[in-house]
């Protein structure tokens, strides 16, 4: 008898259910064409397949993830790391180095960085620039013409956070700049992501050419910025001061591409967050004109004829109601991709990359987004 014969049988490894493959999907393109056609009815409709879902995005499959449970344990799991292919097409915008795609302590010291400029006793800074720009929105979408409510978002959102955190003599102008090469840059990432066809898009189309002109200028935008503040000398207490003043694990001063990564991840996560609520929140007005009617009764019966100021977003308790619930249970930001290394290996193998379209709950958000709604619906 030998000892391997009396040691004990090691119990087999259990196998992983294969997810169903969701239906829809074509030859090459898989399922990124129903994702840039109708991303919104193609994600909800996954839930009737199951709690997770094979995709199938050019020759890379994914996982999506249709469970509140499950979506909740990737988003505040921090047994992950944000990489794998699908985070590739996105390097182009976001860079390797910002906060946006940092990972471990890298990421845990850009956050202790840029976190002053989003505390709530500083947000009522941000005030006057958020009521001038709502303002300019009203009067936009009050002159009669019909108003393309997408663009018009994702404009305010822009040039609002610019302006609040990139402080400057022509922020301005730069601004608008940021908020039309943004526009262009972020329908062609997300095509690049769900429709995974590199050399295509290395071709000299129209297409392709608008994309490379609008992120060369966003590059080229944010360089200005940082090469003026440094040149001015100024210091005001703002994010770019504290990412110029910021010191690596070494307590040396972070470096030109770590700064630029940082301001282009500010700008583009967040504008997408508060413009995509922007856009339910006209919607969702629109399909309810009673509740509508109620926000601009309570506007009213709060602030009189004058315009609305930042101060009176407290006291707007039905407002306050509405926007928070509508982002609650209707906003749906960009599906954010992640790849997963431990909370959720029973439901697939380590390593894959997972997709899920989660609600984000943020504070800054919700109080610019009433401050908006405030200033839409009263009477002019």
């Amino acid at each position: 008898m030998t000892v391997e014969s009396v040691k004990p049988a090691q119990p087999a490894a259990p196998q992983l259910p294969v997810p169903p493959l969701a239906g829809g999907g074509v030859p090459v393109l898989g399922h990124g064409w129903k994702l840039v056609r109708d991303p919104l009815g193609f994600l909800v409709r996954l839930r009737d397949h199951g709690d997770v879902v094979r995709l199938k995005l050019g020759p890379k499959t994914v996982y999506a993830l249709t469970s509140p449970a499950l979506t909740g344990a990737m988003a505040l799991s921090t047994d992950f790391k944000i990489d794998g292919p699908l985070w590739e097409s996105l390097e182009g915008l976001l860079g390797k180095e910002g906060v946006a795609t940092a990972n471990g302590p890298r990421h845990r010291r850009q956050r202790r960085t840029i976190q002053p400029a989003f505390r709530l006793d500083v947000i009522p800074e941000y005030g006057p620039i958020m009521e001038e720009e709502a303002r300019a929105l009203a009067e936009r979408m009050g002159s009669g013409e019909p108003v393309d409510c997408t663009s018009e978002s994702f404009r305010v959102a822009v040039r609002i956070a610019a302006r609040c955190l990139l402080r400057g003599e022509f922020m301005d102008e730069r601004a608008e700049r940021l908020s039309v090469a943004l526009a262009t840059v972020f329908r062609g990432m997300y095509r690049r992501m769900v429709i995974p066809a590199g050399p295509l898009y290395r071709l000299p189309l129209p297409a392709n050419r608008k994309f490379d002109r609008a992120l060369a200028d966003l590059h080229l935008l944010v360089d200005e910025i940082v090469a003026e503040r440094r040149a001015s000398g100024q210091k005001p207490d703002d994010l770019l001061t504290a990412l110029l003043e910021a010191k690596d694990e070494n307590g040396e001063p972070i470096g030109e591409q770590e700064i630029h990564d940082q301001v282009v991840a500010i700008l583009t996560p967040g504008s997408e967050t508060v413009a995509s609520t922007i856009m339910w929140l006209l919607q969702v007005l629109t399909e309810h004109p009673e509740h509508a009617a109620r926000v601009a009764e309570e506007v009213k019966s709060v602030v009189g004829d004058r315009p609305v100021a930042f101060d009176d977003v407290r006291k707007l308790s039905y407002t306050n109601n509405v926007v928070t619930l509508l982002v609650i249970f209707r906003s749906h930001p960009a599906a954010a991709v992640q790849r997963v290394w431990n909370r959720l290996d029973r439901v697939r193998p380590r390593g894959v990359s997972a997709i899920q379209s989660a609600v984000r709950v943020r504070l800054q958000a919700m109080a610019v987004s009433t401050c908006w709604t405030c200033v839409l619906a009263s009477p002019r």
